[in-house]
């Protein structure tokens, strides 16, 4: 049985959100006597959206699967969800998504990512899939985030590398973050995301449970039920060879797409400027394979 599926990723985000909130942050009054768990109780969750104590419990036990969209916003509102939080609660109580597991397919790079790859020029960027491989990246983005993997990995689906794997399996990858911890939370509530969207991708749910068996931090952030998107972040890398440099990731992805488009930026007139410059005079751009991979996915050919 597949682990991602539906009603019970619903019940556990549902028990991990309340578990998060007090009566007192909420303006409920507390009751004398001592609480078994921390949190909301299912009673005082059902009262705050407006719904039955024993309707909500179906819910959280999934035995209950038509929460409409008006009743899925009031428990949003009532567990102070933010968007990214409503959007996932939304795609796990979806009944349409289950169904027979997902095909397991090569991504293919999308056309239009493809092309915007390959314009950008001085800029390190990278293509991710629906699973966080990554699919493509241009000279910089490479020597930038993985410069100690083969570059044409990424022309080989079966030896591409995830990005959630290097961060947190990979030691040298692992070294690459000035905060670690902060990075690895971020990309544990971004591939709870596509947990919600992709109940039944099988490769998904091998991808958690490698990352679970080999990680025990990846399995206690996993068990917290964050979710968040990686739209855009400033952190810090430390450099192998230009040493300290602070990024500005930006994501795009086109409405509709598992696919995204990764860029990392520096401030003007600052030392990570100059440290980019450096970066960008040691990385020749004959050095990928991957663009004339890219071009091919441009052109839609195989």
């Amino acid at each position: 049985m597949n682990a991602h599926r539906g009603p019970g990723q619903l019940g556990e985000f549902l028990r991990a959100r309340r578990s998060r909130l007090s009566p007192s942050d909420l303006g409920l009054p507390s009751a004398d006597d001592r609480r078994r768990v921390p949190g909301l109780r299912r009673e005082e969750v059902a009262l705050l959206a407006g719904v039955s104590a024993s309707y909500y419990a179906r819910l959280e036990q999934g035995t209950s699967f038509h929460a409409s969209a008006e009743v899925l916003d009031a428990l949003a509102r009532a567990l102070e969800l933010d968007e990214g939080e409503r959007r996932h609660l939304h795609d796990l109580a979806d009944r349409r998504r289950l169904g027979r597991p997902d095909r397991p397919t090569a991504e293919r790079v999308a056309p239009a990512l493809a092309q915007l790859l390959l314009a950008l020029d001085g800029v390190p960027a990278l293509v991710l899939g629906r699973r966080l491989d990554i699919l493509a990246w241009n000279p910089l983005g490479h020597a930038l985030i993985a410069d100690h993997l083969d570059v044409g990995r990424v022309d080989r689906p079966a030896e591409r590398p995830n990005s959630a794997v290097l961060a947190f399996l990979d030691p040298r990858a692992r070294t690459l973050y000035a905060d670690w911890s902060g990075k690895a939370r971020a990309v544990v509530s971004q591939l709870r995301l596509v947990a919600g969207r992709h109940p039944d991708d099988a490769l998904f749910a091998a991808l958690i449970g490698e990352l679970t068996i080999r990680s025990p931090e990846f399995a206690l952030l996993w068990a917290d039920h964050a979710v968040g998107s990686c739209d855009g972040s400033t952190y810090t890398l430390d450099h192998p060879l230009v040493g300290s440099i602070t990024v500005n990731q930006q994501t795009l992805q086109p409405s509709g797409a598992d696919q995204s488009l990764v860029t990392f930026t520096v401030d003007a007139d600052t030392a990570s400027e100059a440290a980019l410059r450096l970066l960008r005079h040691r990385t020749p751009p004959s050095m990928v394979p991957s663009t004339a991979g890219s071009r091919t996915a441009a052109g839609g050919l195989p």
